[in-house]
């Protein structure tokens, strides 16, 4: 059966003229440790275009937040250091630019919304203050005319009472409403580029499909280009136009998300969405886990990364690392030399229902 597909979610595809909005051309990000050096991003490469939502899936380790880190220049250097490749942003290469240059495109032009607010708003400001300040260094807003587009910002984000919030601090606010904070923060500036670092994490299921409806509803209306950092299949379901799987700081698969859901050619792939939860499950039913655990990139010596945990692995994976090709067509690229064995099996149970927490509408519901 295949995967239930949102059918407002997805945009039609980019003309292959159209200059992509982002690219990440063979990216690598390594850190420098005691132990050696790690490479967090290991020439990865993918497109955004304006209007379309990007998912990048994976498990924890897998390079996702460091690339989203590396496209907004905030690495720690040293450890680390950006040793190959180019990020450009309407053609530009934001490797190459200044700190003070880089200022002018981090939060205004390209905003991120970090996955844990409580860390990232400042405990002693209060919402409205740290909005303003980022409009303030933007737009050049005078503080009171910044604090009045802070409550515009705070009631586009469908946050009740923003007059009454806009004066409070964070400790005074839900998780939900937090979550709509670094919404409105990020898009505090009208960004082009929109990096969405697991925005539902740690929330209750009604409030993560609220979120969601809302990062839908507020890209429809300002047109970004949005980046879905996740390891919920389900959120990618709902709301990504092309999927890129990341393991072990590479690209492993990439398509349309209909095309992944309906025929996903690597074995990684199919075994995050054999773990994720079905409605239709039975009872004694059992999910499935990714044996082990992901190998730390300093300890990785030659051939493909997930060779160790891949019950379609032969002796080759573990020689020789797999190549990005074409599974069939352009848009379907798959690093695996069994793709075509992987692909004649049927598809994972769990793509039947994508996740418990999208199963209802919450269309109009707010907060």
């Amino acid at each position: 059966m295949p995967a239930r597909i949102h059918p407002s979610a997805h945009m039609p595809e980019p003309s292959s003229d159209q200059a992509p909005l982002l690219e990440i051309d063979q990216l690598s990000t390594y850190f420098d440790t005691i132990s050696g050096t790690v490479r967090s991003v290991n020439g990865v490469s993918y497109t955004l275009h304006a209007g379309e939502t990007l998912g990048v899936v994976g498990e924890s380790g897998c390079g996702k937040s460091v690339t989203a880190l590396s496209v907004m220049r905030l690495i720690p250097m040293p450890p680390g250091r950006f040793a190959g490749g180019a990020i450009r942003y309407n053609g530009v290469d934001l490797l190459k630019l200044s700190e003070k240059e880089m200022r002018k495109i981090r939060g205004n032009r390209i905003s991120m919304i970090f996955q844990d607010p409580m860390s990232s708003l400042n405990p002693v400001m209060t919402i409205g203050v740290q909005i303003a300040e980022t409009i303030m260094l933007h737009q050049k807003l005078r503080k009171k005319e910044a604090l009045l587009r802070a409550t515009d910002m705070l009631r586009l984000v469908q946050i009740a009472e923003p007059e009454r919030r806009v004066n409070e601090y964070p400790h005074q606010l839900s998780g939900g409403m937090r979550q709509r904070v670094m919404i409105a923060l990020a898009l505090a500036c009208n960004p082009e580029v929109l990096i969405a670092d697991e925005p539902t994490t740690a929330l209750d299921v009604t409030i993560q499909a609220q979120i969601i409806e809302l990062l839908k509803e507020l890209q429809k209306k300002l047109g970004m280009g949005v980046i879905m950092i996740t390891h919920d299949l389900g959120v990618v379901a709902e709301t990504c136009d092309r999927v890129v799987v990341m393991y072990a700081g590479r690209k492993v698969e990439e398509a349309t998300t209909e095309t992944l859901f309906e025929q996903p050619l690597h074995p990684y792939t199919r075994a995050l969405m054999a773990s994720m939860p079905a409605m239709n499950a039975t009872v004694e039913g059992r999910l499935l886990e990714i044996p082990g655990m992901v190998a730390a990139s300093h300890e990785l010596i030659g051939g493909c990364a997930f060779a160790g945990r891949c019950s379609y692995a032969v002796e080759r994976c573990k020689q020789e690392t797999p190549p990005l090709m074409e599974a069939g067509n352009a848009r379907h690229l798959v690093a695996c030399f069994r793709w075509q064995d992987v692909g004649q099996q049927t598809a994972p149970m769990a793509l039947a229902a994508p996740s418990v927490s999208l199963q209802y509408d919450f269309t109009g519901v707010r907060s």
